[in-house]
């Protein structure tokens, strides 16, 4: 039962996507608010529904008071593919950072471009800095927040976390408070697998961190307060399901 429900919410889930991209992919030529409004007021909610009703897997926001709509950065744990999906849901207007190499996607990199996300080549250094940080100004001065996944890439729930500078970078010279996004959401959508597990996926914003610290003191805090939510959200859910305890990540 398990695959089967896998099976029909990956057929069904990615068909939206795919015809999200598709139609933004035109729509984008004529107006790129336009491709805002049509993902995040279209195709992905009606990607959670699919997720909600077929795969079994619903969503609990936590911490809306901390999210504005028109400006700040969020800095979100990374475990899943999901999270690209689901949290412009909530934060209407927000862009997230993503590798560049998905902009060189046909149809699926242009439909991101003209949604104005902004793409990093992690494989450029310094210049692939200066080049986020200037494409962030741009967004913010469009009054669109930004998300960013300190760690760069997704991780197994637990493993050890390895942040990245990018996210102080925007801390240190836009001037905006970051707000950390725990969650656990490789639980049931866990990085590479096929299989999508019932259950409750959390979403929880934490108070924002407010600019003025250094970088080692911003880091040191967004990572302190981040993985020990994590840790919380990981606890619950195995006590909630725990079945999946095998999720958490093991060495070796």
């Amino acid at each position: 039962m398990l695959f089967i429900r896998s099976l029909l919410f990956n057929i069904v889930g990615y068909s939206i996507i795919a015809m999200g991209c598709i139609t933004n992919s035109v729509v984008g030529v004529f107006s790129r608010k336009a491709t805002i409004k049509s993902w995040n007021y279209f195709f992905l909610p009606l990607f959670a529904i699919a997720l909600r009703y077929i795969a079994g897997i619903r969503v609990e926001i936590r911490g809306q008071q901390y999210i504005n709509q028109d400006s700040g950065i969020y800095a979100g744990k990374h475990e899943s593919a999901v999270e690209t999906y689901l949290l412009t849901n909530f934060i209407k207007k927000a862009t997230l950072v993503m590798k560049k190499e998905l902009t060189y996607i046909p149809i699926f990199g242009w439909a991101q471009a003209f949604y104005g996300m902004i793409p990093i080549d992690r494989s450029a250094g310094s210049a692939a800095m200066k080049n986020m940080l200037r494409n962030a100004k741009i967004m913010i001065e469009k009054k669109r927040p930004i998300i960013i996944f300190p760690e760069g890439t997704r991780r197994k729930p637990g493993q050890e976390p390895v942040y990245k500078p990018g996210v102080a970078l925007l801390y240190q010279h836009l001037s905006l408070p970051v707000t950390p996004i725990a969650s656990n959401t490789g639980f049931f959508w866990s990085k590479n697998s096929f299989m999508r597990y019932p259950g409750k996926i959390i979403f929880e914003f934490l108070p924002p961190i407010e600019p003025g610290l250094n970088k080692q003191e911003f880091m040191e805090k967004l990572q302190d307060n981040l993985e020990k939510k994590c840790h919380e959200l990981n606890e619950e859910t195995i006590k909630e399901y725990p079945h999946l305890k095998k999720m958490l990540y093991h060495k070796g």
